[in-house]
């Protein structure tokens, strides 16, 4: 959890590296892989049927309920059963910042059609969150009473109160974030998934007009969550943050014009900042604004966008110590801000070194530092001596990545992987027992929460493994989230593409599906379609073959619609959910499927044929409309 109640430094704090040489090689890839699934173990809700971290089951099935609400998704967001909308929202928005920018190296290693699912458990819940125009709940549980108990999720007995900001109890800060989540997930899944695409982009909008209009601070509205996710900053930044992500996603005149008229009033050409996280949006509002001045976006505003882009390089400029005021490091190099879980710091920091890098190369420019020019190379450099150091390039020889490497950590400050999975042992496991039973224990885990990256060592590179070093052992999701963007430039290179050219994401091979695989030692089982005996309209499926990918089992299903009435059926729309992979035989009509081109009707007693691909369970077909002639 993040609990960072601190005084933000606007002074430098980031580290001073010089571009290191090439160390023996990691695995980025794996690397990848690995911290995509640690979005898995984080879940909250229903879990599908493709669920790959098999310790987990479903959690918070209640969420919501006793204020009139669906509330049941999302992640929780470290080692506790908490979910915060604030941080949830700032990791959805950098995971898909990572795919946005390096989508088709993640193609490459089979990942997007994960990272794409693990973005979307976001945005789905973040959709239900959003209740009305001006309402979003922001918070389901409250730290205090979670931390009172140690209990698995599947376990929970505390408090799950959900929390709202509406126009009378408004938060800019938690509302502008899940604005710019929205906004850049519709970017991610405007190719594959184009009406889901203007969904979110429909609920950002919303959201920002809501923030603008009702202006104040989060956690003067949602009081429980000061303790843990306070924001220290204000909410001027997701403005601005919000504004560049929805001109980024709509190429709306109105929020160009937004982020230059408050460029200076709101904060975003003022202050040269050394912190990105989910509190401090100031650098990433900044590279943005960069990418648009060289992109040539920026027309009549450009010696604004010329403001923002220095204040961006200084912050590059103070990570490579190139700077009149440079930032601190750990004598083994890794960027240091605070003792708890500054990995955090680490990994969105480097992250915007990695983008910054690229849309440099792409313009042909070089960083422009008081100590003078830089090539764009010692960014890139910079962050791959960040990853290479969690990855265990370090004095302890230790990696940060649980399940990475021979020495990572195995007494994590987590519930879910510190106590016997409930697939295991079903036996309940009280508020209190937990403590007793399993955080005291000095043994390693359980459940390997692969993938998760720690908080990681001290300013002088030490590090305790041991559950109750929650400063150093916890995980949390915006912790990877940056990340996921790094190891794929790392693991794919730049692959010849202009960083600054705003291309589609693209659509996952068959086989990789934007769900996570199904385990193979599970034949799918077919449920009954939503059609009723009576109906004139029959939709029978089946699976006619299956293969293994990788280790990932995929299935075609053969899926017959029979017309058994006496009259041609004409205008069918079927409805199809829980699909994770391509069809073929149907024609895709908004939000419905129609007979393919060739056919314009169905005489009566005959069948058409549509067949699908994807690693789960049958996807759910139902009769949306039709007219019998």
């Amino acid at each position: 959890m993040g609990k960072f109640l601190r005084l933000i430094a606007f002074a430098p704090l980031f580290v001073l590296l010089c571009l290191p040489s090439v160390s023996a090689g990691h695995d980025y890839a794996q690397a990848l892989s690995n911290s995509i699934l640690f979005f898995e173990a984080q879940r909250s809700g229903y879990l599908p049927n493709n669920q790959r971290v098999s310790w987990r089951a479903n959690s918070g099935l209640n969420d919501g309920k006793a204020s009139g609400v669906d509330l049941v998704g999302g992640y929780y967001d470290a080692g506790d059963n908490v979910k915060f909308g604030l941080p949830m929202a700032f990791t959805v928005t950098m995971m898909s910042w990572s795919i946005i920018e390096y989508g088709k190296q993640m193609e490459a290693s089979g990942e997007l059609g994960h990272a794409l699912a693990a973005v979307k458990w976001g945005t789905d819940y973040f959709i239900k969150a959003h209740s009305e125009p001006n309402v979003l709940y922001g918070e389901v549980g409250d730290g205090n009473t979670d931390h009172y108990c140690w209990q698995r999720p599947e376990d929970m007995t505390t408090d799950r109160r959900a929390y709202k900001i509406d126009s009378n109890n408004p938060g800019s800060d938690l509302a502008g974030e899940t604005a710019a989540a929205m906004a850049a997930a519709s970017i991610v899944f405007r190719h594959s998934n184009p009406a889901y695409s203007n969904e979110l982009l429909h609920h950002a909008s919303q959201l920002f007009d809501f923030t603008d209009k009702y202006r104040g601070k989060y956690d003067s509205s949602i009081t429980v969550a000061q303790k843990y996710y306070q924001s220290v900053s204000g909410y001027n930044d997701e403005l601005l943050w919000a504004a560049a992500w929805l001109y980024q996603a709509s190429n709306s005149q109105y929020y160009l014009d937004y982020l230059a008229k408050n460029a200076d009033s709101m904060g975003g050409t003022g202050w040269s900042m050394t912190e990105f996280s989910w509190d401090v949006k100031y650098p990433g509002v900044q590279t943005l604004a960069a990418k648009f001045l060289m992109q040539g976006k920026a027309g009549p505003y450009a010696p604004v966008f010329e403001q923002y882009q220095q204040k961006a390089e200084s912050f590059m400029c103070s990570m490579l110590g190139k700077s009149t005021k440079n930032v601190q490091k750990t004598p083994g190099g890794l960027l240091f801000k605070q003792r708890w879980n500054n990995m955090q710091f680490v990994t969105s920091a480097s992250f915007l070194a990695t983008v910054y890098s690229d849309y440099l190369t792409s313009a042909g420019k070089s960083l422009g530092c008081s100590a003078g020019s830089v090539p764009s190379s010692q960014l890139l450099g910079f962050a791959k001596s960040q990853v290479d150091y969690i990855l265990g390039d370090n004095p302890r020889a230790t990696s940060y990545m649980v399940g990475y490497g021979n020495n990572y950590p195995q007494q994590v400050h987590h519930r879910g992987s510190s106590i016997v999975s409930i697939k295991v042992d079903s036996k309940f496991i009280a508020c209190r027992q937990g403590y007793a039973a399993w955080y005291s224990r000095k043994a390693s885990d359980p459940n390997l929460l692969t993938g998760a990256l720690v908080g990681g060592p001290d300013g002088y590179d030490n590090f305790a493994d041991q559950r109750d070093n929650y400063e150093q052992t916890e995980p949390a999701t915006y912790n990877n989230a940056p990340l996921l963007g790094i190891l794929a430039r790392m693991s794919g290179g730049d692959g010849g593409y202009n960083q600054l050219l705003q291309e589609a994401v693209p659509v996952p091979k068959s086989t990789v599906v934007t769900q996570t695989s199904i385990s193979p030692q599970a034949q799918p089982k077919l449920t009954p379609n939503p059609v009723s005996s009576s109906s004139p309209i029959s939709v029978e499926q089946k699976i006619t073959t299956s293969w293994n990918v990788k280790g990932n089992t995929y299935y075609r299903y053969s899926t017959i619609v029979t017309n058994k009435s006496a009259k041609t059926l004409k205008d069918l729309k079927l409805s199809i959910s829980k699909l994770y992979g391509p069809v073929w035989g149907l024609t895709k009509s908004g939000n419905a499927y129609t007979f393919p081109s060739w056919i314009k009707d169905l005489p009566a007693g005959k069948s058409i044929e549509f067949v699908y691909i994807h690693p789960a369970s049958a996807a759910d077909v139902s009769v949306s409309s039709y007219t019998l002639a």
